[in-house]
């Protein structure tokens, strides 16, 4: 009960504001949703129609209440050959079988290992997509030429669409100075949007795109053979699309986390992500994740429960079925100003600052995460890349640490004081202390301040035995800890060691309850 009376309570937020930030949210979300559905050559009602179902489910049963989800860019790259080559329908079964593995990793807990991200990651990551919604926005100053071509606007045009997204602007930034009654956002769009259709000002609006008009999702079994071969040819496609929608979503989800100073379930947002695509995939709609823009617009709004996630999918719904007239005559250099905005909030400013200070490695990793981000919107490949990179970086400076202090003792015994882990990455270096030719009969290596950490630790171990028992000598390990141990127990007869047992004490009356 109390499980439920906590559920609920996320709803129970500012009714208002949350309200106000889901109808901006929707709002901003059209014309992403529009082009992104156009990036992967599928109609923009499909793009709208997942946007309402994955936004809807999420925002119900996710882990992270004020995170908003749809069809996102990052997954429409990932199936514009898939649908070129195979057909819509094969994207329908490709996105049902990434929901079914986002599930399953949900089940199986692994949403945890996001914490596995360093900090220069999650920057790198967060900075190439305020760059990737930078530049997508600059598409809107673009119309189509004589040719069929994509040219710049010009003259008049131009700074008729510029003047416009800096008032915008402008609004967004302005309005909460003066009441915080009202999303700052909302506000812009609506006088921008007030202005041009009352003063029949020549500029873009949403329906230059395509047409938003249609129906609600209904249900679809995808018209594809159930085989092998089906599954052959959309299984790559489903596993990259959930690779990439994770990472999109978990690491949406810290940067939520860090904004609203609060914490987020992974676990729960990854079946949550899940069962939103499944159901997009059996409603005929493409795949999608979090969305970063739309959740900081969402934020900036001030949503932070689930209600305003629940009003923008319901928002979006209305929009086709009875608003589309309007929606299409918005003018885009209002949603254009909006995201500017989301751009200059979503950019960590912070690391900028602090670029001197960071190591070198960092701020090589938060680069190389920037720009792989923002040049190939793989975001699966550029945190594995970040996430990789970080950690041969600590292995590296982990392997330099190292360190053998050696005396004899009065029975003439040579011991060697070990400091620092023992793994892949400081066995060279833990090998060349030892003088095997000149050293004693009577050898012992004493771990209190080390660890054996992996397998070619063992073999590095095993190798040194058999050196000494070539030269008529005997090593011995002292001091190993329990996971040391069991490590060593679990190598069985694959190392060949002698550990020294250290004598164990027992505190008299350690069991007598006083």
């Amino acid at each position: 009960m109390s499980q439920l009376q906590a559920y609920f309570s996320q709803y129970k937020f500012n009714v208002k504001n949350e309200i106000l930030a889901g109808l901006t949210t929707a709002l901003a979300l059209v014309p992403e949703v529009v082009a992104f559905a156009l990036l992967a050559h599928i109609s923009p009602l499909v793009g709208i129609g997942s946007a309402f179902v994955i936004c809807l489910i999420t925002s119900i049963f996710g882990g992270r209440p004020g995170m908003i989800s749809g069809a996102a860019g990052s997954v429409a790259v990932v199936i514009v050959s898939l649908v070129v080559q195979q057909g819509i329908e094969y994207l329908f079964v490709a996105v049902v079988l990434m929901g079914i593995i986002q599930i399953t990793i949900g089940l199986l807990r692994w949403g945890k290992f996001i914490r596995l991200v360093p900090q220069p990651v999650v920057y790198g990551f967060v900075n190439g997509l305020a760059i990737i919604i930078f530049m997508a926005q600059l598409e809107q100053f673009k119309v189509l030429g004589a040719g069929g071509t994509a040219q710049w606007l010009t003259g008049p045009p131009l700074l008729l669409m510029g003047g416009l997204v800096l008032l915008t602007m402008a609004l967004v930034y302005f309005t909460p100075k003066v009441t915080k009654a009202v999303p700052g956002s909302l506000v812009a769009i609506v006088v921008v949007s007030a202005l041009v259709i009352l003063g029949g000002l020549p500029t873009k609006a949403v329906g230059d795109i395509a047409s938003i008009a249609g129906g609600l999702p209904t249900p679809h079994l995808p018209q594809v053979p159930l085989s092998w071969h089906t599954l052959g040819v959309v299984a790559p496609y489903a596993i990259i699309m959930a690779l990439v929608g994770l990472t999109e979503s978990l690491l949406t989800l810290t940067v939520v986390d860090e904004v609203t100073d609060s914490r987020g379930r992974s676990n729960q947002d990854c079946v949550a992500q899940g069962l939103a695509n499944v159901a997009s995939g059996l409603t005929g709609g493409m795949g999608g994740c979090a969305m970063i823009g739309q959740t900081m617009v969402n934020l900036e709004s001030r949503g932070r429960g689930r209600l305003s996630g629940v009003v923008a999918a319901g928002a979006l719904a209305l929009f086709v079925v009875a608003g589309s007239g309007l929606i299409e005559r918005l003018p885009l250099a209002a949603l254009v100003g909006v995201m500017f905005m989301v751009v200059i909030a979503t950019f960590e400013w912070a690391s900028l600052r602090i670029l001197r200070r960071m190591p070198h490695t960092d701020v090589l990793v938060m680069l190389l995460v920037t720009l792989v981000t923002a040049i190939s919107q793989n975001l699966a490949l550029a945190v594995l890349l970040g996430v990789v990179v970080s950690a041969l970086a600590f292995a590296w400076e982990n392997a330099k640490r190292i360190r053998a202090r050696h005396y004899l003792d009065a029975a003439g015994t040579k011991h060697y004081e070990l400091y620092g882990p023992l793994f892949f990455g400081s066995v060279q270096a833990f090998t060349e202390k030892f003088d095997v030719a000149t050293d004693p009969a009577e050898v012992v290596i004493d771990f209190q301040d080390s660890r054996v950490a992996d397998m070619s630790a063992l073999d590095a171990l095993h190798k040194l035995t058999e050196r000494y028992q070539r030269a008529g000598k005997t090593l011995r390990l002292r001091h190993l800890s329990p996971d040391c141990r069991v490590l060593l127990g679990k190598a069985g007869a694959l190392v060949e060691v002698n550990i020294m047992e250290d004598p164990t004490y027992r505190v008299a009356g350690a069991e007598v309850a006083y």
